[in-house]
């Protein structure tokens, strides 16, 4: 391809990986997998023209009299690429390293590198398509077969997967990886950036249900009706999932007794940290609010004495440590300054 085309096609596909990345953590599980298949594709169609492009250059990278002030960035952008790529591969196969940080925390640092360095790649080495770029036949039919390849190698990587027994195999579709299903308390712990609090003192901790209501509600922990249980997947973002029998308080119930006004449409959840997170009203009256997991009762660090259960919603949605239902008649925009502040 012609190199401005090389270029434009690497910005596309990485903005494409990059945006149904984030992406598929915002959505329901079961139009996630179509955005995630989206996100593999793009990733390992990735690797065409970033071998076309390391093909161009490589005389100019391998003289070190040819570079100049720009060119480390550019050096820099395509180590981060490999990285991406390789780590995406790497944790979609051997999961490894499961610690902390895992496979899944490196590929979206690498991710995050790589949009950022190919951002200052743009502004300092920016060319605009001129109309001896635009794609002729033979470049879109190089094209098709560089989306082709993508898609070709998702079967092939699972094949491969089962063909030799590896542990990418057993991940779930998000790409997280099986740990603790009904253990109780025992499955994995993940705190959200700054979220560090004190154990909530059960005694004078109050649920509150306010907003869109016909009235509000204050409810000690003991005037809790905690008798329905809930079979629900936690999937964290942070490459781990773990399927539960939940039981607690049905958020329905809550927003019936407090009697939801008709424009109500969003239901936000509110931790002790300030955290909050919200969902369609319809959503969250299938939602339940946890005291227990399996046949524990939650622990501090679980989000105890309240945690959101949110079935098909990715774990940093699980609002941990509720202390208020707010019923509200508009999106909450704010939530997403809120999650990067709470705890502080």
């Amino acid at each position: 391809m012609r190199p401005r085309l090389v270029d434009w096609t690497l910005y596309a596909l990485t903005a494409t990986a990059a945006l149904t990345g984030f992406g598929a953590w915002l959505v329901v599980d079961q139009d996630s997998r179509t955005v995630l298949t989206a996100h593999a594709i793009a990733g390992l169609a990735l690797l065409v023209p970033l071998v076309w492009k390391l093909r161009r250059v490589r005389p100019r990278l391998a003289r070190p009299g040819a570079w100049d002030a720009k060119t480390p960035i550019s050096v820099l952008t395509a180590i981060a690429a490999v990285c991406a790529v390789g780590t995406g591969i790497s944790w979609t196969h051997t999961q490894w390293p499961t610690g902390y940080p895992n496979g899944m925390h490196l590929h979206i640092v690498a991710g995050l590198a790589l949009c950022a360095l190919l951002g200052a790649h743009v502004l300092l080495r920016f060319k605009r398509p001129t109309r001896r770029d635009i794609p002729d036949r033979r470049d879109a039919l190089r094209w098709l077969g560089m989306l082709g390849l993508g898609a070709a190698l998702l079967p092939a990587k699972e094949a491969a997967n089962h063909a030799f027994d590896l542990p990418g195999a057993q991940r779930r579709f998000t790409g997280s990886r099986h740990a603790g299903s009904d253990s109780g308390n025992a499955f994995p712990i993940t705190n959200w950036m700054f979220d560090r609090p004190a154990p909530v003192d059960f005694s004078t901790w109050r649920l509150i249900v306010r907003g869109a209501v016909a009235r509000s509600l204050t409810l000690s922990y003991a005037e809790l009706d905690t008798r329905i249980s809930l079979r629900a997947t936690l999937d964290c973002t942070g490459g781990w999932y773990s399927t539960q029998t939940w039981r607690g308080v049905p958020v329905g119930m809550l927003l019936d007794q407090a009697g939801v006004l008709p424009e109500a449409r969003f239901v936000s959840f509110v931790s002790v940290t300030g955290y909050r997170w919200s969902l369609p009203i319809a959503e969250a009256r299938a939602a339940l609010l946890a005291t227990h997991v399996g046949d524990a009762p939650l622990d501090h660090w679980h989000g105890a004495p309240l945690r959101l259960v949110a079935p098909g919603r990715r774990g940093f949605m699980w609002v941990k440590w509720v202390r208020e239902v707010v019923v509200l008649t508009r999106p909450d925009l704010g939530q997403w300054i809120a999650i990067f502040t709470s705890g502080l």
